[in-house]
């Protein structure tokens, strides 16, 4: 058996041994139970967790067209947790950025003393607002409240907010709204609804308070709502709420939120992770895609290199082709993509987040008729293509170019193609089953060929 020596929390290392000591095994032993279980679930898990899928009936709700043709957002993760940028007390602390008060187990005390740090200047809503515009998204999300508490919004229900607990004293969320509607961007607001590590109810901060004292059910009718019906009330028209990690939320929770929520802006949309499988559209899990085309409205949410808040040290950045391809995967399946962007503590969308949107853009510009109001296509299960579907037409997107000129396709029968990029004709023969294509794919990353079908077929499915 290979030994491994890793550093954990000193919280998570005694909560190690009483479990070794309840059960009468030692440490090693608890600690290889716990992974073995977690690794177990992980390979389990579904891409769309039952507990976070659509609710009845929302595949017929008409309040979803706007999404349903929208297909790309911009997730935006934001906030204290960017000042530490993933180093706390000069060690860098293993994980996603924004866990990082989880992650180094850092009281409640000592992380409020970031916020008289965060002093933003760079922030500038025109500029956020038009990146997501610029790369063809059509949806922004941003973070209002994410676990560790902090607001990005003011709020009369605490002072540990942007507006009233920092330097900057700015309410971001409102300059956002009125950007959005000034570039036609629809606005969404990501809230923590379960997890909240700086209030003594909330769920997660097993460091500060104890499981015992807590009461969940008072935080939810007395801070959630509150807030919740702040956000819904204070910055106009808001797409959809962006709840999170709904963990042990009951039933009637969640159905307290959804009916706050319909109360006060009947058209807004509740993602799937609000629990309880009381969203109006499923959420697969963080950076995962299905195996395939999913019957649900669904959206994957995603990060550009591996972490959401910003973190100093994380440069494993993806290639614009694979944004690409998975914008493309996500489409063929029938799913939105959220893809996220990290800015820093001064408000600054990284660089390489920037190069990428704006090239995701670019490709857009070419072939966004494939994508925007499409549908999961008539191919299926094939490595080398992933097809969407808009009416009688059918968008090939080619991720395995063939050198030999030549594209087979016996599933389907061909009446005209071209390529979307410039709409120059291709030819059909044999019948319509293959296509005459040139020998070097004329897009670098993913060429879309535009193909209508014979009327006399109905096409085929390949799964």
């Amino acid at each position: 058996m290979k030994e491994i020596t890793i550093t954990i929390p000193d919280g998570i290392a005694r909560r190690l041994e009483e479990h070794a000591a309840n059960h009468n095994v030692s440490v090693s032993d608890a600690v290889e139970l716990v992974l073995s279980n977690t690794f177990g679930s992980f390979s389990s898990r579904p891409a769309i967790d039952p507990n976070r899928s659509q609710r009845d009936g929302a595949q017929n709700d008409a309040r979803l067209d706007w999404w349903r043709e929208a297909k790309f957002g911009m997730f935006i993760h934001w906030g204290l947790y960017s000042i530490p940028a993933g180093v706390w007390d000069g060690r860098e602390v293993p994980g996603i950025g924004e866990w990082i008060m989880y992650r180094a187990e850092i009281p409640v005390r000592e992380y409020e003393k970031l916020a008289p740090q965060f002093n933003p200047v760079g922030f500038n809503a025109a500029e956020w607002v038009g990146l997501a515009r610029r790369a063809g998204q059509k949806y922004l999300v941003l973070t209002t409240k994410h676990h560790d508490g902090f607001c990005l919004f003011r709020s009369r229900h605490t002072r540990f907010s942007i507006v009233d607990g920092t330097p900057f004293k700015r309410d971001v969320v409102q300059e956002l709204a009125e950007e959005c509607r000034r570039q036609g961007i629809r606005l969404g607001f990501y809230y923590s609804q379960t997890q909240d590590w700086h209030h003594p109810d909330g769920d997660g901060n097993y460091w500060d308070f104890g499981d015992a004292s807590q009461d969940f059910d008072a935080y939810v009718h007395d801070y959630v709502i509150p807030q919740l019906r702040e956000l819904l009330t204070n910055y106009g028209p808001v797409g959809l709420i962006w709840f999170d990690t709904p963990k042990g939320i009951t039933p009637e929770q969640s159905q307290h939120l959804l009916d706050t929520v319909r109360e006060i802006q009947p058209d807004c949309l509740v993602c799937g992770r609000l629990g309880n499988s009381m969203g109006d559209y499923a959420s697969a899990g963080d950076n995962t895609i299905p195996g395939g085309r999913v019957n649900l409205d669904w959206e994957t949410p995603a990060t550009i290199n591996d972490t959401w808040g910003f973190k100093t040290n994380d440069d494993n950045w993806k290639s614009t082709g694979d944004l690409i391809t998975k914008l493309v995967d996500i489409a063929s399946k029938g799913g939105n993509y959220l893809l996220n962007v990290g800015p820093t503590a001064e408000g600054v969308i990284p660089e390489p987040s920037v190069l990428r949107l704006h090239e995701m853009g670019d490709w857009l510009e070419r072939n966004g008729e494939s994508i925007y109001g499409s549908t999961a296509g008539p191919l299926q299960g094939l490595s080398w293509c992933r097809t969407t579907q808009r009416g009688g037409t059918v968008y090939l997107h080619v991720l395995d170019w063939p050198e030999t000129g030549v594209l087979e396709l016996p599933d389907l029968a061909i009446a005209s193609a071209r390529l979307l990029s410039d709409g120059s004709d291709l030819t059909p023969a044999d019948g319509g089953n293959r296509i005459e294509i040139p020998t070097v794919a004329p897009d670098p990353y993913v060429t879309v060929i535009a193909i209508e079908l014979d009327a006399a077929s109905s096409g085929g499915t390949s799964d």
